[in-house]
């Protein structure tokens, strides 16, 4: 499919919603307070349900039951908060058939959820505001797999896909091989579309292929290549991602051990399901 498909898909999807405009806005600013971000969810149904919703998932291990949004902030605080809402919102509106990954949108939201949940119990452990910057691209870095799997399936490419990814090949090679741009390729265009942050954008962008990377994101970039492996949308946290995404922190140079430490929380608190 030529790249003009792929941005004809992207320019006509629907406008981000007023809330999502406000969120971004209120996001940049310096000094944030939780309740100025209350009045702005608020007022959005489908970002309060997906708030407690992910607030009462037992990867966050809450030990009482999340009622209200505000309590949803206080405890996961504000830029986990932001995240959600706009990670939610986006979901929404690509909603697409996921069959070539083989998952349904639920399985892609919550191996999503799972990337930030990783994002924040590892990089914290290194980097407090690093951590805070890279909640929110961990949560939405896997978006363009909605059009992706939109056009493998309306190429008729569903099985050819998933017979590659079955023998072993890496699926964002068979993405580019088949499209002619990878996920995180499509991601930062959709973005761009949306006109959301350039910081984002630039963080995402090249996740697929690190060697494009501006040196002032690599880190960033690695470390979100990191993430996304362990949890790969079709097995997240299998023991096979779980050991390519240590190779992979290693071969950058990053922190292993917390990272391995990290990993083994999330996969204790999802086995108390």
């Amino acid at each position: 499919m030529s790249s003009v498909s792929i941005l004809e898909k992207i320019e006509s999807l629907p406008p981000l919603p007023k809330t999502i405009a406000e969120i971004e806005e209120f996001r940049r600013k310096s000094e944030k307070e939780a309740f100025e971000l209350l009045q702005i969810i608020e007022k959005d149904a489908l970002i309060i349900s997906t708030l407690l919703k992910i607030s009462n998932s037992a990867m966050f291990g809450f030990r009482s039951k999340v009622e209200t949004p505000s309590r949803a902030i206080n405890l996961l605080g504000i830029n986990f908060t932001i995240s959600i809402a706009i990670g939610g919102t986006v979901q929404n509106l690509l909603m697409a058939n996921l069959e070539p990954y083989g998952i349904n949108s639920d399985d892609f939201m919550k191996a999503s959820n799972l990337s930030s949940t990783l994002t924040h119990l590892w990089v914290s452990k290194f980097d407090y505001d690093l951590k805070e910057e890279l909640l929110l691209p961990a949560l939405l870095q896997e978006a363009g797999k909605f059009i992706l799997a939109d056009i493998i399936t309306s190429d008729k490419k569903t099985e050819e896909f998933k017979t590659k990814v079955a023998s072993g090949e890496e699926a964002t090679a068979v993405e580019k091989e088949l499209v002619g741009l990878s996920s995180s390729e499509i991601t930062a265009k959709i973005f761009r579309h949306w006109k959301l942050s350039d910081n984002l954008i630039n963080v995402i962008e090249f996740v697929d292929d690190i060697s494009k990377c501006d040196d002032s994101v690599k880190q960033k970039a690695q470390i979100l290549d990191v993430i996304k492996t362990a949890c790969n949308v079709s097995d997240p946290l299998s023991d096979e991602n779980v050991e390519k995404a240590v190779a992979k922190a290693a071969s950058y140079g990053l922190h292993t051990k917390s990272l391995e430490k990290a990993i083994e929380t999330l996969q204790d608190r999802l086995l108390d399901e």
